[in-house]
């Protein structure tokens, strides 16, 4: 299988190897879409040079860690979806953030179309912000939630290899779909009207992206992201889901991008109320039990929504470490 493959490939990189490997497994002209500053590109090659490769020259021993692989269709495309993190020794900058000389993690959350046994297209996003943490050089304000090395499901049954319940996954897809339409009255009424108790467990978990945090059970969602968030854009609106699809008790969706919204008013991640128009980039997996959503994985592409509003985060990181003493390992 082409994704089981590519798992393999980057759990034991072979940095000689690992361009090769690439060729086989994505299409020549794959469009790949990547988190800011990463950016678009075309083919295996492009993503090998502009994003393994200098990735691995800063983590010589970079380890992929998939926790989530699910697969499924979307108006007759085949996707794979993957969460999981990214880890080794940080030795050597990357995208000017400084080594640590230590372990570190990086989050991502990866779909991938596949055709005829190739990939065909990739979207994902990597928690850059993760690591500029890790390496005490994150220059935004604080995350209001909490950031730790992201756990994968309690159950520890997210790499699904098959077979796929059909009803179990027709009722995953219809759950999440009905919470989402139900994220949409608060309109009507704030966040009460949600009705989130319907749709989450009492014990659910909202694994956020660095620089937001994370929070456990519906308070710990509603006040350290939920409304930060509708404060500072309540007209937030969604742009619908490029593609959302389940798997058992899985659900995978992205939107590149998922939502559009104006910063009219203060209270998200500390972004004075310009005015600004927005779109945000997101990646989702939800785990459900019970008829009731237990957990959710999310990415956001906050590097991309500061760029959006004329903040180069890593330029602020830059000054901020001007003065870190690089020392690089004997090797």
């Amino acid at each position: 299988m082409t994704i089981t493959r590519l798992r393999e490939a980057l759990y034991d990189t072979n940095t000689d190897a690992l361009p090769e490997q690439l060729e086989k497994l994505f299409a020549p002209d794959c469009a790949i879409h990547l988190a800011h500053p990463l950016g678009e590109m075309v083919g295996p090659q492009a993503l090998h040079e502009r994003g393994y490769a200098p990735l691995i020259a800063a983590i010589p021993d970079l380890e992929r860690r998939d926790y989530i692989t699910i697969g499924g269709g979307d108006n007759d495309q085949h996707w794979i979806g993957c969460a999981g993190f990214y880890t080794g020794v940080f030795e050597r900058p990357w995208l000017d953030i400084p080594p640590t000389q230590h372990i570190v993690t990086m989050r991502y959350a990866e779909f991938f179309r596949l055709e005829d046994d190739r990939i065909v297209e990739m979207r994902a996003l990597w928690d850059i912000p993760e690591l500029m943490m890790q390496a005490n050089a994150w220059p935004m304000g604080p995350s209001l939630g909490r950031e730790f090395l992201v756990p994968g499901p309690a159950t520890q049954d997210g790499l699904i290899t098959g077979p796929r319940d059909e009803i179990r996954t027709a009722k995953s897809l219809k759950l999440v779909s009905d919470m989402l339409n139900a994220l949409g009255q608060y309109a009507q009424g704030g966040v009460e009207a949600m009705n989130l108790e319907h749709y989450w467990h009492p014990r659910m978990v909202w694994y956020g992206p660095a620089g937001i945090g994370s929070g456990r059970r519906i308070t710990g969602f509603r006040n350290w992201h939920q409304k930060p968030f509708l404060a500072g854009m309540p007209d937030r609106r969604s742009l619908g889901a490029d593609v959302m699809f389940a798997d058992n008790d899985y659900v995978g969706l992205f939107g590149w991008p998922a939502l559009e919204a104006t910063i009219s008013q203060d209270g998200w991640l500390g972004i004075a109320p310009s005015g600004q128009r927005v779109t945000l980039r997101s990646l989702d997996f939800w785990r459900c039990e019970k008829d009731q959503i237990r957990e959710n994985w999310v990415l956001v592409d906050l590097l991309d929504v500061f760029d959006q509003i004329g903040v180069d985060v890593l330029s602020r990181m830059r000054e901020l470490t001007a003065g870190h003493r690089v020392r690089f390992p004997d090797r």
